[in-house]
Parts: C-alpha cells; sequence; structure tokens
C-alpha cells in the first residue's frame, strides 16, 4: 500500500468537511430547477465551449459541429489511400462480419450465431478489452411492481434533454426487463437478497430503483460472461486485429472490411455479407485535454470508417464527462469513481464542507456544478493535477452500517487502499472525466446505418438513443439490447444479400472531397491507438 502524504491545503479542508459532516446528514440539497440547469449547462459544461469546437466542412454531415479532435480525424485520408488490394484472394469470409468485441459486439456475434449466420468477430486489442468491462455501476431495467418501462422512458428522454430518438429509446426500455434475464440465463451474477429478489437502487436522474448491479465491477462480470459464451461457442475471434477501412461494392453497400495486424503489420481482407460496427467510444482523444476513464482502445474508429463510408452522424457535439473521475492520488487522474457511490449515500462538498448540489443531479449537470465550484466560485481543493472537489464516502457507512462499503463497491475501495487512501474513513477528490461518446452513427430501430446498404452499429459508436445526455446504467443496456438487435437483423438480411465486387473507390471520393474542399489532411485516419509520448514539457496535457 503507498501511503500519500496530503498537502497541507489539503488536510484542512478534509478536517471541515469532517467537520459537517453531521450537520449535512440532516438536511438534503435541493434539486435545481430546469432553469437553473440550463443556466448552469451553458455557463460551465464542456460541450458549450466554442473553442473545443469544429465544424465538418466535408462528407455526409458537413456543416455539423464536432470536437476538434475527432474533426481531425474525420476528415482525414484513409490509411489505404494509394494501397492497391486488386487481385488479392480474401482472407477471411463470413455471413456477419463484427468490428469490435465488447457487450456490443459480443451481444451481436451470440445472436447472429444462434441465428445460424457465420459470425467472424475482429477486435483491435483482446476480447473484451472495451468500456464494458470497464463500467461499474449498474444496468437499468424497469423490472419491479413499482416500476415500468414508461416511467423508464419519461427518466430517460428528460435526462437526454428530449433529444433521444424515440424509435430507439422506445426499443431501449422495452426490452430491458428481457435483456436482463437474457444475461442472468447466461450466468451473470447479479446481487441478490436472500430470497433471491434483485437489488436495485437509484442512479441519477431516476425515478425508481432500477440500477441491477454485480457490487461495483457490473460490466467486468457481464464481460466475462459475454466473453465465456462466444468462446464456448467457438465463434471465431481475431485478436489485434484492427479494421481500418470498410470495403463496399458496386451498389455502395458494405461488403466486409480491410483488417490490419497489430503484431506483423499485415493487411487482410474480410469479405462479408453485412457488418456489424460495435467499435465503442472516443475517451482516449481528450477532448479539451481532459483526462478520461476509457480503455485504452477508445479513439473513434467506428466514427471514421463509418463517415467515411457515406455515414451521417447524429449530435457529434455531445460528450458525456463523468462528474466524478478520481482527482487525487495522481496514480489514478481520472479513473472512474462510480455514480454508484453516490446512489448509496455520498455527498458532493466543496472545500468548506458545503453541499453544492443535490447528489442525483444528472451526470452533465453534477458535471459543470463541479466545474463551476472550480472556478467561478474557487471553492475546489487544490492538487496535484489541478482543483476538485470532494465525494464525503464515510457518509455511507454512518447511514448504512460499517461493512457497506467493502460489500457494495468492492473495488472502488481497493482502488484507493492501493494508495493509502481508506474511503471508509476519509472522503476522496473528483472532478469530472471524458466518460462516453453521446453522439455516434445514425441507425434505424433494427441498428441499420443510415445511407449505407448492409451496415449496422451498436453500441457507444451509435448515436441517439440517449438523446444528449445518458442516465447512468442505461449504457450496458444499450449494448446488450441493441447489440443482440444487430445480431438478429445482420444475420436475417445476410441470407437474402448477392454480394457484389468489394472495393475502396469510396476513399477515393472522399479524398477528392476533401481535396475540393480545400482541406489538407494530416495525419492518416483512424488512429487506431493512442499518442502519449511526450515531445516537451511545453505540449504534456494535464492527463499526462
Amino acid at each position: 500500500m503507498e501511503k500519500q502524504t496530503k498537502p497541507q491545503g489539503m488536510a484542512l479542508s478534509m478536517e471541515r468537511v469532517q467537520a459537517t459532516r453531521q450537520a449535512r446528514m440532516q438536511e438534503e440539497p435541493r434539486r435545481m430547477t430546469a432553469g437553473e440547469k440550463d443556466e448552469l449547462l451553458r455557463r460551465y459544461h464542456p460541450d458549450y465551449r466554442e473553442d473545443g469546437f469544429t465544424v465538418l466542412q466535408a462528407g455526409p454531415s458537413r456543416g455539423t459541429r464536432v470536437p476538434k479532435e475527432l474533426g481531425n480525424l474525420l476528415q482525414a485520408n484513409s490509411r489505404l489511400l494509394g494501397v492497391s488490394l486488386e487481385g488479392r484472394e480474401p482472407d477471411y469470409q463470413a455471413d456477419v462480419l463484427i468490428i469490435g468485441a465488447g457487450g456490443a459486439g459480443c451481444a451481436a456475434a451470440l445472436e447472429a450465431e444462434q441465428a445460424g449466420a457465420r459470425v467472424l468477430i475482429a477486435t483491435k486489442l483482446r476480447m473484451g478489452d472495451a468500456n464494458t468491462m470497464m463500467a461499474e455501476g449498474g444496468i437499468q431495467a424497469a423490472d419491479k411492481e413499482n416500476d415500468s418501462p414508461v416511467r423508464h422512458y419519461l427518466d430517460a428522454f428528460g435526462g437526454g434533454h428530449f433529444a433521444a430518438r424515440p424509435e430507439l429509446l422506445r426499443r431501449l426500455v422495452m426490452e430491458a426487463p428481457d435483456a436482463i434475464a437474457w444475461l442472468e440465463h447466461l450466468g451473470v451474477m447479479f446481487d441478490k437478497t436472500g430470497d433471491g429478489t434483485m437489488v436495485t437502487t437509484h442512479g441519477g436522474g431516476t425515478s425508481r430503483k432500477r440500477m441491477h448491479a454485480c457490487a461495483d465491477y457490473t460490466g467486468a462480470e457481464i464481460m466475462r460472461t459475454l466473453r465465456d459464451e462466444v468462446q464456448n461457442r467457438g465463434i471465431p475471434v481475431l485478436e489485434f486485429t484492427a479494421a481500418v477501412e470498410l470495403l463496399k461494392d458496386e451498389k455502395g453497400q458494405a461488403a466486409g472490411a480491410v483488417l490490419l495486424n497489430l503484431e506483423t503489420g499485415e493487411y487482410l481482407t474480410a469479405l462479408a455479407k453485412t457488418v456489424i460496427l460495435a467499435t465503442g467510444g472516443a475517451g482516449r482523444l481528450h477532448y479539451q485535454g481532459f483526462p478520461t476513464s476509457n480503455h485504452y482502445g477508445a479513439t473513434a474508429d467506428g466514427l471514421v470508417l463509418a463517415y467515411r463510408a457515406g455515414a451521417p452522424l447524429l449530435y457529434p457535439d455531445t460528450i458525456q464527462y463523468h462528474p466524478t473521475g478520481a482527482a487525487y492520488p495522481p496514480q489514478i487522474f481520472g479513473a472512474l469513481v462510480t455514480e454508484k457511490v453516490r446512489s448509496v449515500g455520498a455527498m458532493l462538498v466543496n472545500r468548506e464542507g458545503q453541499a453544492f448540489m443535490h447528489p442525483l443531479e444528472t451526470r452533465d449537470v453534477a458535471a459543470a456544478a463541479i466545474i463551476r465550484e472550480c472556478t467561478d466560485r474557487d471553492m475546489g481543493v487544490l492538487t496535484p493535477g489541478g482543483r476538485a472537489v470532494w465525494l464525503d464516502t464515510p457518509m455511507i457507512e454512518l447511514i448504512h452500517g460499517e461493512g457497506t462499503i467493502e460489500k457494495r463497491i468492492p473495488a472502488m475501495l481497493r482502488m484507493f487502499l492501493n494508495y493509502g487512501v481508506d474511503m471508509r474513513k476519509e472522503p476522496i477528490l473528483v472532478y469530472p472525466t471524458l466518460h462516453y461518446q453521446n453522439g455516434g452513427v445514425e441507425i434505424d430501430r433494427d441498428g441499420f446505418v443510415k445511407n449505407v446498404g448492409n451496415l449496422l452499429a451498436a453500441g457507444e459508436v451509435v448515436g441517439g438513443i440517449h438523446g444528449r445526455n445518458r442516465l447512468m446504467g442505461n449504457s450496458l443496456l444499450d449494448v446488450i439490447v441493441f447489440g443482440r438487435q444487430a445480431g438478429k437483423a445482420a444475420a436475417a438480411r445476410a441470407r437474402t444479400v448477392q454480394p457484389g465486387k468489394a472495393g475502396l473507390q469510396h476513399i477515393r471520393d472522399y479524398a477528392r472531397e476533401l481535396e475540393q474542399a480545400g482541406i489538407q489532411p494530416g495525419e492518416a485516419s483512424p488512429l487506431l491507438l493512442p499518442h502519449y509520448a511526450r515531445k516537451s514539457p511545453q505540449n504534456c496535457k494535464s492527463y499526462l
């Protein structure tokens, strides 16, 4: 255990938090009005910072505002521009090619295989190296007597600022109870009471307790089960094999992908009747210099491949900054502190021990409130990485009794104990961390990508399901519901597809469009792996 010596100011602030704890426990902070929330977001949320965005000048979503880091990749040339694959025999053939092996990709593979399709999975890292594995808090489903999918819909629709595509959100909430049952049947060990009843809790923005969890490693437990099932069924998986371009036939339909073996540097071709993008998010682009809770491979590859193939993006300017990323100790800067910590009783407080917001506001509102506290109000706690606020974790055991933290959030407890911080006895420091890509590829309710035939998408690469903000627990639900649906739909479509000649004409067409728009692309895309080499102290971001 690596003991941390806290700076004097931090230690004094912690004493104020301890001194105000009992008084805060007697009175819950009020919730903000809708007008107060809107003003807070407009002034402090990173999505509203104009200097963090650019407007696309080429492609199917030209005129759309996107983060600068993403725009550079979307308006770059393909890695394969000038590379000839003519005359080569395909290295692989399948009915359904799935790009990505996280929760959505594995769920899709299981359903496509169940439907009788020949399935091939290609994944950039190892199977399960995905944001699904890192999700902690839980998965939502309205399966209790005092709840309903309608209530779930209303919570999610309002939490997403009424911008979710109704047909997508309807599928999400209506199929949620079946998703839980499917996962349990596969072997996911959800938390239960002694009589077998599922334990459920609140999340930010929920009107009912519908969060199902496996302690605080829900994503890891779901991913373990899905990964084992894929392996048990013998579905072929190409690990360390990244998709660098989609293949399209003469009709403009997806017909496979060009893959890159990251170990040998060899290009491979995989032909398929249908293709599913399940490539995950974009946190490792570190928008606006924020730290991230995302896994190493989250570099927006699917957005790039789909966009260059002609697929429009929906809400690409909306990013979820999880309000509670670890801000201290510096060794875990940016690591996720699950919302479950707040749902079981911990309160966000400033350096004076004052609660500045209701603990279960939605994530975007909470993130904006923390940023306001650390900037305009100058009420943040100074840390080696900047300013932060306290998450008063000792409140949990004062409310629920000794042993609650070890039972309900054991992974979080261990993470902090590794660095000499005992969250049972002292509060922890947090600051927003880049967490989730709200926007993404536009799909219909069956998972088919707009404008590109035989191409489907599922999981974090998709936009529109959650609107412009996502509630806790709806991402793990999203990867299961839409992953399963994409697998079923892809297998059904594959039975009727007559493949054409696969090629890369679309990347040459896009290169010409960039040239006509006066864009001079930098490095080729997709990025595949993030850049962390330090060139000079002046170039180092705070998250390095």
